[in-house]
């Protein structure tokens, strides 16, 4: 029986299209992109197609930014090594 109430507290509405255009259109602004995907991933009242898009986004922002890291550091690494000669 509890599982059945937590899935009928799930929000299972379908997201139209003018709200995806309308979250595209967010996710071109820089910074407010970030933090709207921590309010759709983890907000209560999302439903739950875009609160997945949204967790997967900030999934894919994280391997980004890690290749990013990895890139130049090793760029870095390379101009230290070659420097130091």
């Amino acid at each position: 029986m509890e599982n059945q109430e937590q899935y009928d507290k799930s929000n299972k509405s379908v997201v139209s299209v003018g709200e995806w255009l309308i979250t595209m259109l967010i996710m071109i602004i820089p910074v407010v992109n970030f933090i709207m995907l921590f309010v759709w991933a983890f907000g209560s009242n999302t439903p739950e197609s875009k609160a997945n898009w949204a967790k997967a986004q900030l999934v894919w922002m994280v391997i980004g930014i890690i290749l990013v890291v990895i890139f130049w550091g090793t760029i870095a690494a390379i101009f230290l090594g070659t420097a130091s000669r």
